[in-house]
């Protein structure tokens, strides 16, 4: 079948209603409010947003596809966009995740995939997928990181380690010198190269975006239950703390939101319900908060 945008189009919508579903069954109360809405300047999307969950206290499965007048930012990346002018368009259609639990010791995770494409004919795939746990659990980590680099051996052997060291890199939060959380994989402007066609990796990153379910799924089983104290909650509030300060300074789909006039409930959906910030918090030596810590770096190898 012909690759278009309308038929990626499509099986967006069916991703976020498969993933929808299977969270819907996980929480065991809650169900998503399902919002649709256009843009003015072209397209629109579904917001689905889940709260008050037994085990979700708010999360967001975004589906989107917009189109317009390409933005001013996206015009400078020549090595990307190639030859292009003012009039040029752009296409982008993608679904974007992030869940915050009510248990601290069910991870916050994050899955994206998004397709984009210029009246010039460039197009490109990104996405990606890591995780932020309050409280390192090595299994935990340990099993997140093998699924993930099954789907990414599965296409190519090489992707798991370079788009891991990516997602480290990116998943860095520069003025507190640590990582969000445990990483995963990210990717951007994956195209055709010397290696991949645009067509196997279209492939890869259709799998990434299917393996989302299953593995958060399984990281709710394992940790829904866990027994847990205020002393927990008020980490975990501080751990979200960080999630927010990430989000709103460094992530490029909050900036790419913001500077293509995009909708704002959608875009800052990703932020928690509460969070919290307390002067120069430092945790008790020997703690498991200060284990945690130890671990927000880059470059551990979990498999």
């Amino acid at each position: 079948m012909e690759i278009t945008k309308e038929n990626i189009t499509e099986w967006l919508k069916g991703l976020q209603e498969s993933i929808c579903s299977a969270l819907e069954t996980a929480d065991g109360k809650s169900k998503f409010l399902v919002e649709n809405w256009k843009r003015e300047e072209g397209g629109g999307g579904c917001s689905r947003v889940i709260k008050d969950g037994n085990v979700l206290e708010k999360g967001g499965v975004m589906f989107s596809a917009v189109h317009g007048t390409t933005p001013e930012f996206l015009l400078k990346e020549k090595e990307h966009s190639g030859n292009v002018d003012s009039n040029s368009t752009f296409y982008a259609a993608g679904v974007s995740i992030v869940l915050h639990p009510q248990n601290p010791m069910v991870p916050i995770i994050h899955m994206n995939v998004r397709y984009f494409e210029m009246s010039n004919g460039v197009k490109w795939l990104g996405g990606g997928i890591d995780l932020t746990p309050h409280y390192v659990n090595d299994e935990d980590a340990k099993y997140f990181h093998t699924e993930i680099k099954k789907v990414c051996d599965k296409h190519n052997a090489n992707y798991y380690s370079k788009f891991k060291r990516w997602a480290d890199d990116y998943f860095f939060i520069t003025h507190r010198n640590e990582t969000r959380g445990i990483g995963g994989i990210f990717f951007d402007k994956l195209n055709s190269d010397s290696e991949m066609s645009f067509e196997k990796n279209l492939a890869f990153w259709k799998d990434v975006g299917s393996a989302f379910a299953p593995i958060y799924v399984e990281l709710i089983k394992r940790n829904k239950s866990r027994s847990f104290t205020g002393a927990n909650k008020q980490w975990q509030l501080l751990r979200r703390g960080r999630y927010v300060e990430f989000n709103l300074i460094y992530d490029k789909g909050t900036k790419f939101g913001l500077e293509s006039n995009g909708r704002i409930e959608s875009i800052l959906v990703s932020l928690p319900l509460n969070a919290s910030w307390e002067y120069n918090f430092k945790p008790a030596s020997g703690s498991e908060e200060e284990r945690t810590l130890s671990l927000l770096k880059k470059g551990i190898n979990w498999v």
